[in-house]
């Protein structure tokens, strides 16, 4: 029987149950302790990878129990506090090649790292190279030239701010509602893609709450408890504007100039602050 091993790359960007339902992967696919300590902890401290990671291994046991020809099995060892401390350093990337070393089994792994090392270390391995994706992601099917932000709630219409500064109007952007798979979905993507991609990173990230930046566009995900039910919404730049096309006094522009301190921007939505605080920062940059 075949023998697998998926590190927490793998399944933190859901790519091991394509392999199994496209049957590339059957056999034992074994799950060292080590990925499930990894992830508990990340979810523990409340970061949407720890829970994409478990969601993930439990549709690879679903898939098992409805009939795909693989076997779940979980071994190895629980690392030591000094272990984890040496996270950063590749130790426990190494426990999960010494379990498939010692089960003669095919590493299964994202990370170009890991799988470099695994090679050089005499390891077969299934490296799930990333392509750098240049197609549109499924949020900005909600968005057109006139949309500002998105906004989207489990079991609601989905509703949008359409229009330029000064002149914004909330209005739905379908008759249907959002469904929670469908955000999932969305959130699924943009995680997958915030990994592998330089203009995309995750600002923050805490129990119920994560704010993204991908490309132009900010996106804050909330779920429970932080929310009562999973919400996302994606705000974009209608327009860019420097701190001159404002036309502020030269005695407030002399000020600005010499200190960077003691600015508070405020006013309605819509009105424009985010475009009013983006010419500030590319100012003092």
């Amino acid at each position: 029987m075949k023998k697998w091993v998926p590190d927490t790359s793998v399944l933190i960007n859901g790519k091991l149950t394509n392999l199994v339902e496209t049957d590339k992967v059957e056999g034992e696919i074994i799950i060292p302790v080590t990925v499930i300590d990894e992830l508990q902890a990340q979810a523990s401290r409340g970061r949407d990878i720890g829970f994409q990671g478990l969601e993930e291994l439990k549709r690879v046991r679903a898939l098992g129990e409805s009939g795909k020809k693989i076997k779940l099995v979980y071994t190895g060892r629980r690392p030591t506090m000094e272990e984890i401390m040496m996270a950063k350093k590749g130790r426990l990337d190494a426990m999960i090649r010494d379990v498939a070393k010692e089960n003669s089994a095919t590493l299964i792994t994202a990370d170009y790292v890991q799988a470099l090392v695994a090679e050089a270390e005499g390891v077969s391995v299934m490296y799930m190279q990333n392509v750098r994706a240049t197609a549109p992601i499924k949020l900005e099917d909600f968005f057109d030239d006139q949309t500002s932000s998105v906004h989207l709630k489990a079991d609601v219409l989905p509703m949008a701010k359409k229009g330029k500064p000064g002149d914004v109007k909330l209005v739905k952007i379908r008759d249907a509602p959002v469904s929670e798979e469908e955000i999932e979905s969305i959130i699924k993507e943009i995680l997958d893609r915030v990994r592998h991609e330089k203009n995309a990173f995750i600002e923050m990230g805490s129990a119920g709450a994560m704010v993204i930046q991908f490309d132009k566009y900010r996106i804050a995900i909330a779920r429970k408890p932080f929310s009562d039910g999973l919400e996302l919404t994606a705000v974009r730049p209608m327009t860019k504007l420097v701190l001159s096309d404002y036309k502020l006094s030269d005695k407030l522009m002399e000020r600005l100039k010499q200190k960077a301190e003691g600015v508070i921007i405020c006013g309605p939505p819509g009105s424009g602050k985010s475009t009013f605080e983006a010419s500030f920062a590319e100012f003092y940059m």
